[in-house]
């Protein structure tokens, strides 16, 4: 439990809770923080599946510009740039699904949390972008590697060179978000969703995920040989030998597995 980020378990669902009001800026402490409870959900046996959360009212408006304004950049390289890099990138590793659901705005520092995640919920009322050009600067936790990946790269150059807000609709047209809902529903649905998956095979959608997030960095055939030793590899699980004897005595769907 930190001073601005607590982790919530409940039925296998791990909440990490932003919460310094009013906007959730990201100060450096509380990036600590993010790094620290991405640790913990991704060492708790206990946790299958990850929400990150602002509340009902703001995501996070951004990193905290009071404590950069006056840095220079042999201050900022020092330390600052390279802390940016390092909690969303510990976000980013962790082996779970991870569903980030966002209410209001989700900018800048903000949204290169939401990026971590592996799927985005947004509220219809919901403003995402990457404003950091407005204040003469770049994104710096991920924003330019992560978003291009997701939205390629017009898209990406376009939201970062205007810094211009995206409401929910757009962003779900151009894939920034994965499914839009009422305001009132962010929560709740980002919580069902990851609940649906928690139960499945830890070790499984581990390797799935790791598979597909390292496929990326990679050519076509580097990323079929990660793929074929993960798969290779799950033949070594107690999931793997209880899932093909459930689907063959029992059909498919109605595997339980133990996450071994």
């Amino acid at each position: 439990m930190g001073e601005f980020v607590r982790v919530e378990v409940e039925d296998g669902v791990a909440t990490i809770r932003l919460d310094r009001p009013k906007m959730n800026a990201l100060n450096a402490r509380m990036q600590r923080e993010l790094m620290d409870a991405a640790r913990e959900v991704s060492e708790d046996g206990a946790v299958g599946a990850v929400v990150l959360y602002g509340g009902e009212r703001v995501f996070a408006a951004g990193a905290d510009i009071k404590e950069m304004a006056s840095m220079s950049y042999a201050q900022m390289s020092a330390g600052p740039s390279r802390l940016l890099q390092d909690f969303t990138k510990a976000l980013a590793a962790i082996p779970k699904p991870v569903i980030a659901a966002i209410n209001g705005y989700a900018l800048g520092g903000g949204l290169e949390v939401a990026l971590t995640a592996d799927f985005r919920v947004l509220g219809e009322g919901a403003k995402v972008g990457q404003p950091e050009i407005q204040l003469g600067i770049i994104p710096g936790a991920g924003g330019t590697q992560r978003l291009a990946r997701l939205v390629g790269p017009a898209r990406a150059k376009d939201l970062i060179f205007s810094g211009r807000h995206v409401g929910a609709a757009e962003a779900l047209a151009m894939g920034l978000a994965d499914r839009v809902v009422p305001d009132a529903e962010v929560y709740p649905a980002a919580r069902e969703w990851a609940a649906g998956l928690a139960g499945g095979p830890a070790i499984a959608l581990r390797a799935a995920k790791q598979a597909i997030d390292a496929g990326l960095e990679v050519d076509l055939d580097s990323g079929l040989e990660i793929e074929r030793v993960q798969f290779s590899a799950l033949f070594a699980t107690e999931d793997q030998a209880s899932g093909m004897k459930s689907f063959i005595e029992e059909g498919p769907g109605k595997a339980k597995f133990a996450g071994r």
